[in-house]
């Protein structure tokens, strides 16, 4: 996946993967879209094609961006664009009301898809000392193929790590809107409403693996079968073997050592800060591509290795 960020703002710390331009935290919506360089517009433009010296309009068009017409995507005519405003328009009510703040938002593969974090008020406390925060993504992709994406992610304060926030990838906290649909903001709010229960729901499932110990031949075999279609042959192999070495000297190891909590943790160290050619590359694959996937199997398998230990 060609990754490469083109424009990005933060606010507050230096972000898990470790991009941006700084700005200050008490900027409004409106002034964070424009540090971030996304106050553009995207509009549908007729293609034609050329027959027998005549031009003839074709099904298609292209999603051009108004600023540069550039353009980022072919689509059908029935394809509804969501502006970028939008999605920080989304965000305005809640940042208003002090529920949450805008953390970092930018731009991917020269602005196919836009995205904005925001970092909500909740937070836990895991053992006692391993904090859990917890941030509102939003995905506004201009491209065919994507959807518009609204999802709550968890990122482990020691390691920074970015954790789904349910053990059922079907149930987590995730609302889409293909592009053939009006986006509509008050369906989109209820990954909002529901966060609270399921970072508490997180919180249960995270001191239930930091319960159970793992053996040397359980974690070995739950790594391979983690990684087991993240490449092929050795890869998968010495993939699994970094996740192992790393498994008792990862950032925050020390607080459940010798557990399935550990062991999860290690698979998402090697995909947040591992894996993939440079930072914007596992920035965009772990919120969009194949370390996403890997992630949602590493939780889905470790509560089973867990729940026989």
């Amino acid at each position: 996946m060609v990754a490469a960020v083109e424009t990005m703002a933060y606010a507050g710390e230096l972000p898990w993967h470790g991009l941006g331009t700084k700005v200050p935290q008490d900027l409004s919506t409106d002034e964070f879209i424009k540090q971030a360089g996304l106050n553009w517009t995207v509009s549908k433009r007729p293609l034609y094609f050329n027959s027998d010296n005549k031009l003839k309009s074709t099904s298609m068009t292209a999603l051009v961006r108004d600023t540069d017409d550039k353009i980022l995507s072919y689509v059908s005519s029935k394809w509804n664009p969501v502006q970028n405003q939008q999605a920080f328009d989304f965000f305005e009510e809640f940042v208003n009301a002090g529920d949450m703040h805008m953390h970092t938002a930018g731009s991917l593969q020269d602005g196919k898809r836009i995205w904005a974090l925001a970092k909500i008020q909740d937070g836990i406390k895991l053992f006692g000392k391993d904090d859990i925060e917890n941030y509102l993504l939003f995905c506004n992709p201009h491209m065919h193929g994507a959807s518009v994406q609204v999802k709550t992610t968890n990122v482990r304060v020691v390691c920074q790590n970015t954790l789904t926030q349910s053990l059922d990838a079907s149930s987590d906290v995730d609302v889409k809107f293909t592009h053939r649909t009006a986006f509509d903001p008050e369906v989109a709010k209820q990954a909002v409403f529901v966060a609270k229960e399921r970072l508490q729901e997180f919180k249960e499932y995270a001191e239930f693996l930091g319960s159970k110990r793992y053996t040397e031949a359980s974690v070995n075999a739950y790594l391979q079968e983690v990684f087991k279609n993240h490449g092929a042959g050795k890869r998968v192999g010495k993939t699994a073997k970094q996740a192992f070495d790393i498994l008792e000297t990862q950032p925050g190891a020390g607080i459940r050592p010798g557990t399935w909590w550990n062991a999860l943790n290690s698979v998402t160290y090697m995909t947040d800060h591992v894996l993939g050619k440079s930072a914007d590359a596992r920035m965009a694959s772990a919120w969009y591509g194949a370390n996403s996937r890997v992630k949602d199997k590493a939780v889905k398998k470790v509560l089973e290795y867990a729940e026989s230990a």
